[in-house]
């Protein structure tokens, strides 16, 4: 089956090397969002909902859909603190990104995943690196500033795209940074 892709899709550019603390930040959160769609060019539904290896529960639409719920978690409920519920996962089954693939509707995902990372842009767009925010999750103790947050996505990201590397090397031998 074809995934009609969204019309919006960001272009990946590289971040610059010159960039002020918060513009290299944002550039290099979105260089990442870039590169888990280009991973997922190209393919089949089919193949975007393909496993890795058992046990795992890892698939490319797997995921686009936890980034999805990880860019809500992160920038909106807890940067911005907005009264968000996560997309996929759910306190009764809080792996439903990774777990419910098989009957997804890929294209819906996708374009779920870019209208959300812009929804992030823009509630994190006037919040400074400084700011503390309380954690909204299962540590009410924990807090961390808003630059701690950028950071942890980047580190999310990256390694979340090495398994997007992997996964499409298994998938078509598709390889690339």
């Amino acid at each position: 089956m074809t995934v009609t892709w969204p019309s919006n899709l960001p272009e990946r550019e590289y971040p610059s090397r010159l960039s002020e603390e918060q513009r290299a930040l944002d550039e290099w959160i979105d260089f990442h969002r870039a590169t888990l769609l280009l991973k997922c060019e190209g393919l089949t539904t089919e193949q975007l909902k393909s496993r890795s290896v058992e046990p795992s529960l890892l698939s490319l639409l797997g995921l686009v859909r936890h980034m999805s719920d990880v860019e809500r978690g992160w920038f909106r409920l807890h940067a911005a603190r907005e009264d968000v519920a996560f997309a996929y996962a759910t306190d009764e089954e809080p792996e439903a990104d990774f777990l419910n693939v098989e009957t997804a509707d890929a294209s819906a995902d996708l374009a779920h995943f870019v209208a959300e990372c812009q929804r992030c842009r823009e509630a994190t767009a006037s919040l400074s690196l400084d700011e503390v925010v309380p954690s909204r999750g299962h540590h009410p103790e924990r807090t961390r500033n808003v630059r701690w947050i950028y950071l942890h996505m980047i580190e999310e990201y990256a390694r979340h795209n090495g398994h997007a590397d992997l996964l499409r090397e298994r998938i078509d031998g598709a390889t690339g940074d």
